[in-house]
């Protein structure tokens, strides 16, 4: 008997995982991130060893991406000098400004003492009028003093100021012309990106020569990204179910993740008996890609047909992919809010103009999007 417990007990622990899991969701969280890694690793050597064609695609498209990300970043720092260079000058106005009403007002003074006269001290002295009077007037004529003393110091402050100022703004137009020359190179590494891109997409296409060799490798990527959803299914069994919401419950309340136009549909035909499980939508490139809802990164990285993809877990066994991306901001294991940019729209994966392929899967089950999401792209 005591044997059979322990048979039981083991295969309790076998079958149920989730069971023992939900006492650390974290060391189960980080277990379930090492097996996703490992799948992608294990996919992109397959991928490599299966297609060398493909191969150069995915590192020609990965350094557009690569050369996309460094540009951005270039004018991002372009447009922060820009707003600094600004910044800086017009508080440099606005203390040239108080400069010019200092010494306006310091010239009104020194215009009134020069009319009283050189010996206006003494003139009291000798006016023989009441001493109080004289000591109040005194009184006051320090007053005035210490106010030309007071402004003298304040137009030399404002000057080291705006002296200052103007070092810094000059400091930061030779920062700008650094960055215009670093923006250029940057801008020249892209082009040749994707002139290599272009290249390899060139050859991948050469080896194409029948409307059966298209098929045949429309076949392998459909069955390489049904074993990534099957591999992900297996993995995020054992993962901590998310907080918030259930996403079961958000059939026709989601944002479309990008604006733009449906020009595939969910069940049409592509060729060979096999049918769009998901939608494209056209739209601009460079577009932000928005996590219609809460989730986390299970899969960044490029595939087979989708070019830079990524998948995102909501919970529940449900999962959304997005596909053709040029750039992708978060990696695996990485949380996301609803509305938050997880990655731009691009043409990577061999496509011709840049689209955003959107899948919804429920365990290994494609839906259509347009059930889960209101009206239409915009």
């Amino acid at each position: 008997m005591r044997a059979l417990l322990l048979v039981l007990t083991a295969a309790l622990a076998v079958a149920v995982p989730s069971l023992a899991a939900s006492k650390d969701p974290e060391a189960d969280l980080r277990h379930v991130q090492r097996q996703i890694e490992q799948l992608q690793k294990s996919l992109r050597e397959d991928v490599a060893k299966r297609d060398r064609l493909s191969a150069a695609l995915r590192e020609a498209e990965e350094r557009v991406g690569e050369a996309r990300g460094r540009l951005d970043d270039v004018r991002q720092r372009v447009r922060a000098t820009d707003r600094r260079i600004r910044e800086l000058g017009a508080e440099r106005e606005r203390e040239e400004a108080r400069l010019a009403a200092e010494r306006d007002a310091l010239a009104a003074e020194l215009k009134a003492a020069y009319v009283t006269g050189r010996e206006e001290h003494l003139k009291l002295l000798l006016s023989q009028k009441d001493p109080a009077e004289l000591g109040r007037m005194l009184v006051y004529y320090s007053y005035f003093g210490r106010s030309r003393a007071g402004r003298i110091a304040a137009i030399e402050s404002t000057v080291e100021r705006i002296e200052a100022l103007a070092a810094d703004e000059a400091a930061e137009r030779e920062r700008l012309a650094a960055l215009e020359t670093e923006r250029a190179r940057e801008l020249a590494a892209l082009e040749n990106a994707r002139a290599d891109r272009e290249k390899a997409l060139a050859d991948l296409n050469a080896t194409i020569r029948s409307r059966e060799d298209s098929i045949k490798r429309l076949k392998q990527e459909a069955a390489t990204l049904e074993k990534l959803i099957e591999d992900l299914r297996r993995a995020l069994q054992q993962a901590p179910a998310p907080e918030g919401k259930p996403f079961a419950r958000l059939r026709g309340q989601l944002p479309w993740p990008v604006p733009g136009r449906i020009v595939a549909r969910f069940g049409q035909p592509r060729g060979g008996g096999l049918k769009w499980n998901g939608v494209l939508v056209a739209t601009e490139r460079g577009a932000g890609v928005r996590a219609p809802y809460a989730g986390r990164v299970v899969y960044a990285d490029w595939l087979p047909g989708l070019g830079l993809l990524l998948i995102i877990d909501h919970g529940g066994g449900y999962m959304t992919l997005y596909g053709h991306n040029e750039q992708l901001y978060r990696q695996v294991g990485d949380p996301v809010a609803a509305g938050e940019v997880v990655a731009t729209v691009g043409d990577s994966g061999g496509q011709s103009r840049p689209e955003l392929y959107l899948e919804v899967r429920k365990g290994t089950a494609a839906e259509d999007p347009r059930r889960w999401f209101r009206g239409a792209p915009r």
